[in-house]
């Protein structure tokens, strides 16, 4: 009996290994496939490191006009003595140009960068993204010039948009394969983290009477992140001669794909639709920059809070966006939420983070509603609105991609512009007041059109977006 058991037995394993073998004359391939991405992360590890430590330096590089305006307003030859002179709001002022110029260089190298960076490989564009931060560090560093520091600050722009963010994004994408969301997840983790440690960085330091080591400590981040774009290999610049020969199988798989995303629509998304979900970048990074930029002068001139208070106000803020980073990835990777869901609950908790902010001005009541603000406005909604965007636009991502960011671009150069006349005009207390009404009305406007969007999402796909 036992014989005859282990003689079926093989018998019907046979069988369903001659169909498998059938199936899958390459199955050996699917057996390593785990193995051959665990391969890959361990080789490319030096170009996550890399991508990530730029990032790093990046979190700061966005936080050192604002959170040392007064004292680069000193080293740029503006008396400081009286926050109730002239000379103190066109100090201010000059910072704000500066931080208005980094925004400029974001909007008008976001679209090239990327197609560079398809030509030329991942590492000469971290490499020349490098070389610039260091150049733009030494400027604020040593000038005395209010017109050279914004040229640095037009060229930090370039440096993140049109080098870092082109090559960074995908760089990370490539070398890790086996998860690639949480690899860019990772990005946003780095620039929250120091964007929560360097405020507090900046009121101890200047407590000590040595500000000007808050720019020390970025440019020799700066040079570490060059050195490591120096020696860290890239996937995409190893493979760029093979990919050659599969350039065209590539470009009909991704037409592929655009073609069934159209075929999934009941009906073509109107004029007003497109420029909602493209203009929705706009909003949420004038909401997300005024934030992030202006909460400390807020607190201080507004709100009365001591400095350290209002530095913590900035950390609290970043810690928010984090969290939310974690949350939002763990809700739309797991639970499948539509991301117009998510969007429309960002928008609706900024609205009411702001109004607290804006007329509640108690410290408790101030902080949580700043951490919300960070958790809602700053925690991947830029990230999930290119989603939206792929979603009822499906087309080339680069394309879709450059369009939406150049939108971002635009309110990253508007709101310190806004500032700037703002504090020459009124002063910094009635200027920050002013602009984070401006904020809670960007918000509203986010509300308005997310539940448009939501509308027009029933009639497009035939269900609704916040069914799940």
């Amino acid at each position: 009996f036992s014989w005859q058991w282990i003689v079926k037995k093989k018998t019907i394993y046979r069988k369903y290994q001659r169909i498998f073998n059938k199936k899958h004359k390459n199955h050996k391939k699917y057996l390593w496939i785990k193995g051959e991405e665990g391969m890959k992360a361990k080789k490319y590890l030096w170009s996550i490191i890399c991508v990530y430590m730029c990032y790093l330096t990046h979190g700061i590089q966005a936080l050192i006009l604002g959170q040392n305006n007064v004292n680069f307003a000193i080293q740029w030859g503006f008396d400081m003595s009286n926050p109730e002179s002239a000379a103190y709001a066109a100090g201010l002022a000059a910072v704000s140009t500066a931080i208005a110029w980094t925004g400029f260089g974001k909007f008008i190298s976001v679209w090239i960068g990327g197609e560079i960076s398809d030509r030329v490989g991942r590492k000469k564009m971290m490499v020349g993204g490098a070389v610039l931060y260091i150049i733009c560090f030494l400027g604020f560093l040593f000038t005395q010039n209010a017109l050279i520091a914004s040229v640095c600050g037009f060229l930090t722009g370039v440096a993140t948009s049109g080098f870092w963010d082109a090559a960074g994004y995908p760089a990370v994408q490539e070398a890790c394969p086996a998860a690639p969301g949480s690899a860019l997840i990772g990005i946003k983790f780095f620039v929250s983290l120091s964007g929560m440690v360097y405020p507090l960085m900046v009121v101890q330091n200047a407590s000590n009477g040595n500000w000007k080591m808050n720019v020390i400590i970025p440019l020799v981040m700066s040079f570490v992140c060059l050195a490591l774009a120096l020696i860290a290999p890239f996937v995409y610049d190893d493979q760029k001669k093979a990919a050659k020969g599969e350039a065209n199988k590539d470009h009909n798989a991704i037409q592929d794909e655009i073609n069934a995303a159209k075929a999934a629509m009941l009906q073509k998304p109107n004029k007003l639709v497109v420029f909602l979900i493209m203009f929705y970048a706009f909003l949420c990074m004038a909401i997300m920059y005024g934030a992030q930029q202006y909460t400390k002068a807020f607190g201080l001139s507004v709100c009365g809070l001591s400095e350290m208070q209002a530095a913590g106000m900035t950390s609290i803020y970043t810690v928010g966006s984090l969290c939310a980073v974690l949350f939002w990835a763990f809700m739309m990777g797991k639970l499948k939420w539509n991301p117009l869901k998510v969007i429309l609950i960002d928008s609706i908790c900024t609205a009411v983070a702001l109004a607290a902010v804006l007329f509640i001005h108690q410290v408790a009541v101030i902080y949580i509603a700043i951490t919300m603000l960070g958790f809602f406005a700053a925690g991947g909604a830029l990230q999930t609105g290119l989603a939206v965007v792929q979603l009822f636009n499906p087309g080339p991502k680069g394309r879709n991609t450059g369009i939406y960011y150049t939108f971002m671009g635009a309110a990253s150069y508007l709101i310190p512009v806004v500032a700037a006349q703002l504090t020459k005009a009124s002063g910094e207390a009635n200027a920050v007041y002013t602009l984070m009404i401006m904020l809670l009305v960007f918000a509203g406007l986010a509300i308005l059109s997310s539940l448009y969007l939501v509308a027009q999402h029933k009639k497009i796909f035939g269900k609704s977006a916040l069914s799940k």
